[in-house]
């Protein structure tokens, strides 16, 4: 259960929300340098981060695989482990003059903001992103916190293992994961990314090295997801692997209504034992494709669809097509590594506002092999004229809802944004300690429903907006992904979120003035 209720807010109501008949209108560029960079950004994408990106991804490839096979990452680690004992030894003695955090730049991550407080707090430096062991008989895989998901599948993959699930976007680091959060179509059956990871190696405050798993530390082990690294500095994990098959059998159920889609969806969700793999894109209130998958070897050889191949069309077209095809093509043979990144070419639908023209045949072919853009490079290079129009015109969310509220809230998005498509991942909330708990007794289903573009409505305002879509998600006992814009009051916050586990490690493990609280790093005032 909860700490406490959870009562609704004074926000604004849903009713203050324009005609939804309306169109959003882009801003008007104030000089022909700010009009060359909105419009014309593709010119730079193309020519400039896309050759970028391609080099650097065969540098990391490379350089990754030589350290794995030579296995020199175990001995490298343990070096890497002091030199971050050493920092934070140092900022004790020192005199503690300001919260810690780690150094990596904001551009760097997955998400699109980037932390102002890392401009006041003492930087600590943690390059550590090598995987450092598979363990096949224990079923499992140690990787420090860089570790990304294109990584590790690319690892795993030849070995005949893979996660148990395994986040969409190839960038999409470890570290990340756990500190904040991670869903994908297989949470069904295992929960969040948090509920396969099986031990976490931490420096405390005081420099110290800690390891805790629900056997040792178990209330550290539980407290550590959702904590955004305000707990310690986390230097490595212990993940659940599964062994894999070939294929993805992956079969696509169009719905043409509301009603038809939640049914459609939810009993899916539940067949875990059928379905290995479930989501579903939402095209409008009242048209999606909901699709289930499983592994499999043996496969028609006519129905094998290499989605990942540079020159196919971007995932979620391929879905929306599957709305004018016969029964029978409604069936695919989707090799694995390529159905767990389908939608990283595309990074889900966001590089169409980016390439206008990326889907298009003639440039699939021509340049689709280089494909995507390295979201950290689009946000290193972002004009403060991108900046502005995003910041005004673009919604980027992910809210977690329990599965019984999936209808209205599919409601509360169509009629405060208007962004489609979007993506429902379903997931089993187990009933465990730590920051997300809910008024329901036992594990519980719940959806990921990621709405990532323009809204389509009038009068859209990200703060007004965003706090009518938080407050919904709070009354009927949800959750908000941390990585987004979160414009709720600390007292909010912490009614979304269970902080009594986390405030009693916070006390044992002294991290106040040693490191910020969560709500210090995630709220909208603190990002830029």
């Amino acid at each position: 259960m909860a700490s406490g209720m959870r009562t609704k807010e004074n926000t604004p109501s849903i009713e203050e929300a324009a005609d939804a008949a309306g169109q959003v209108v882009a801003p008007q560029p104030t000089s022909l340098t700010a009009h060359v960079l909105i419009n014309y950004r593709w010119v730079f994408v193309c020519f400039f981060l896309l050759p970028l990106s391609f080099f650097y991804d065969i540098w990391y490839y490379l350089r990754n695989k030589v350290i794995f096979y030579a296995n020199s990452a175990p001995t490298k680690h343990t070096e890497r482990v002091r030199q971050v004992q050493e920092q934070v030894l140092k900022w004790n003695k020192d005199g503690r003059k300001a919260p810690m955090c780690t150094a990596r730049p904001g551009w760097q991550n997955i998400s699109y903001r980037r932390g102002l407080y890392k401009k006041t707090l003492s930087n600590i430096k943690i390059n550590m992103m090598d995987v450092l062991k598979v363990d096949t008989a224990a079923k499992s895989v140690w990787v420090e916190p860089l570790v990304t998901m294109g990584q590790l599948s690319a690892t795993l993959s030849p070995l005949g293992w893979c996660l148990a699930i395994v986040p969409e976007l190839d960038d999409l680091t470890v570290g990340g994961l756990v500190m904040g959060t991670g869903i994908e179509t297989s949470s069904h059956r295992y929960g969040l990314f948090q509920h396969i990871c099986t031990s976490y190696e931490l420096v405390l405050a005081d420099g110290s090295v800690v390891t805790c798993s629900k056997d040792v530390n178990p209330d550290l082990f539980y407290a550590v997801p959702w904590s955004y690294g305000t707990l310690g500095f986390l230097t490595a994990v212990e993940i659940q692997i599964v062994p894999t098959k070939q294929f993805v059998k992956l079969e696509y159920h169009p719905v043409s209504s509301l009603d038809e889609a939640c049914h459609v969806f939810e009993s899916a969700s539940k067949d875990t034992e059928a379905n290995h793999f479930v989501e579903a894109l939402m095209f409008t209130l009242n048209k999606g494709v909901v699709m289930t998958g499983s592994m499999v070897n043996q496969v028609d050889s006519t129905k094998v669809n290499a989605i990942g191949t540079w020159h196919k069309p971007w995932f979620f077209k391929h879905v929306e097509a599957k709305f004018d095809q016969r029964a029978a093509d409604r069936v695919e043979y989707i090799p694995l590594r390529d159905y767990f990144h389908r939608h990283s070419r595309s990074i889900f639908w966001e590089i169409q506002d980016i390439i206008p023209f990326g889907n298009h045949v003639v440039f699939r072919y021509l340049l689709g092999w280089l494909v995507p853009p390295k979201v950290s490079l689009l946000k290193l290079t972002q004009s403060d004229a991108i900046k502005q129009l995003y910041d005004n015109h673009h919604f980027i969310q992910d809210m977690l809802v329990p599965m019984t509220r999936l209808k209205e809230a599919l409601k509360v998005f169509h009629r405060e944004v208007q962004v489609y498509p979007l993506w429902l991942c379903p997931f089993v909330l187990p009933s465990r300690p730590g920051m997300l708990q809910t008024n329901a007794a036992g594990d519980t289903l719940f959806v990921d429903i990621g709405a990532y573009g323009v809204p389509h409505v009038a009068n859209f305002h990200p703060v007004h907006t965003t706090r009518r879509i938080e407050a919904f998600v709070r009354d009927n006992d949800g959750f908000q992904m941390m990585y987004a814009d979160s414009y709720m009051t600390e007292d909010e916050f912490e009614s979304m979120f269970d902080h009594s586990l986390y405030n009693k490690m916070r006390t044992k493990y002294n991290c106040d003035g040693a490191f910020p609280r969560v709500f210090g790093k995630v709220s909208r005032a603190v990002r830029d």
